[in-house]
């Protein structure tokens, strides 16, 4: 099978790139400079309306929800170009968790649920979060939670304690994986997934958690979130009771496609700086970084992973595209595990390379070295994936 852009597909990569080139890396240095999300907002929201204006906006939505409804293949080529800088996929209304959340409310949501929140958030007048990993329980095991959603009247009344409820800070609403079948025979069948607006008595934004050193705000942050006797109707439940697990693997298949070419995206930007530095840095008054055999290798190791991961995530989207998501689940398991990976080699042998240079914020080498550090543990831990495809390959013997 080809993976070459169509014509208009190309044609869409070039506005793109030259965007993030132009308009996107510029803001970089503030950021580095230690501004947060919501003091680059205003500037931010002037680069999402230059995008509407491109017609360029929400490329994974579909065209009613005022989307560009491309095909997923296509969507992941986007977000490797978006990928190559932090606020890529913000500034195309592409970002997670409101793409996820978006995806799962068009295809699971009622006539009023998506006119109340799907629609504003395609449209970027408003940002949710996804409340799922909890404190004491695994969070890679979603058929295992403490958070309990109880009826009471025409109510479910919500109790428990999340965390890691990414992008909560700002945000209008969350979508809440709850247990509110303890009773069912089948495990997947205990949990829903239910419409919390932030303001709803009882939704108690606990703390910005400290990641790596770094307590992000709006956007950019990771909320610790206790529901105490939250209320809200049981007409805010998504897709029906007891559809939590089902919803959670659908909007995961394609999310991490998503994540996986950005991922992509990252490395090029990090080969990019890599192999630039490498031209100019000299080591000795003769030679320059890239005489050295040793860094040599670190660019031709790194432009293997970059190749192989790229090929194994548009094969993995294409699979999803023309056979849909259960004929792809182990294709998505190996990519998640091993790009996740892969990124973190390419991160590392270009800090390696910058040196003293690359320990530093001046580049965004180290703060993507910390930052992705993540990637080999959200949406599912390296050894979870691992095992699941062991397993998969091992039923075939």
């Amino acid at each position: 099978m080809a993976f070459d852009p169509s014509e208009k597909t190309q044609a869409i990569l070039d506005m793109i790139n030259e965007f993030v080139d132009k308009e996107l890396i510029p803001l970089e240095a503030e950021m580095m400079n230690g501004k947060e999300f919501f003091e680059l907002e205003p500037e931010l929201e002037k680069k999402r309306q230059m995008v509407k204006d491109m017609e360029l906006w929400a490329p994974l939505h579909p065209k009613e929800c005022g989307g560009m409804g491309l095909p997923l293949l296509d969507t992941a080529m986007i977000l490797e170009a978006l990928g190559r800088t932090w606020y890529g996929l913000y500034a195309f209304g592409c970002q997670a968790p409101d793409a996820g959340n978006a995806e799962i409310l068009h295809k699971y949501g009622t006539p009023e649920q998506k006119e109340k929140y799907l629609n504003p958030l395609v449209e970027g007048k408003i940002r949710s979060c996804f409340s799922m990993t909890e404190v004491e329980v695994a969070g890679s095991n979603p058929t295992w939670l403490l958070t309990t959603a109880e009826k009471d009247g025409d109510d479910y009344v919500l109790n428990g304690q999340k965390w890691y409820t990414s992008c909560a800070d700002g945000a209008e609403f969350a979508i809440v994986m709850a247990e509110t079948n303890p009773e069912a025979e089948s495990r997947h069948m205990r949990a829903s997934m239910i419409i919390v607006p932030i303001d709803a008595p009882g939704f108690n934004q606990v703390r910005n958690i400290q990641v790596m050193g770094h307590v992000g705000n709006g956007w950019n942050s990771h909320a610790e979130v206790a529901y105490q006797n939250c209320r809200v109707p049981q007409s805010n439940v998504l897709g029906g009771e007891g559809m939590g697990f089902v919803l959670a693997q659908d909007r995961l298949g394609p999310g991490r496609i998503h994540h996986c070419m950005r991922w992509v995206g990252i490395m090029n930007r990090c080969f990019d700086l890599m192999c630039s530095y490498a031209k100019k840095r000299r080591r000795t008054p003769d030679q320059v970084l890239a005489d050295s055999d040793i860094i040599k290798t670190y660019i031709a190791d790194s432009a293997a992973d970059i190749l192989s991961s790229r090929l194994m995530v548009l094969n993995a989207a294409w699979t999803i595209q023309n056979k849909g998501v259960k004929d792809a689940m182990k294709d998505i398991s190996i990519i998640k595990f091993y790009i996740a990976n892969a990124m973190q080699r390419v991160v590392d042998r270009a800090l390696q390379v910058h040196g003293g240079l690359g320990m530093s914020d001046d580049t965004p080498i180290a703060i993507y070295f910390r930052g992705e550090r993540s990637a080999r543990i959200y949406d599912g831990a390296d050894e979870v994936h691992k095992i699941s495809v062991a397993k998969r390959i091992l039923r075939e013997y």
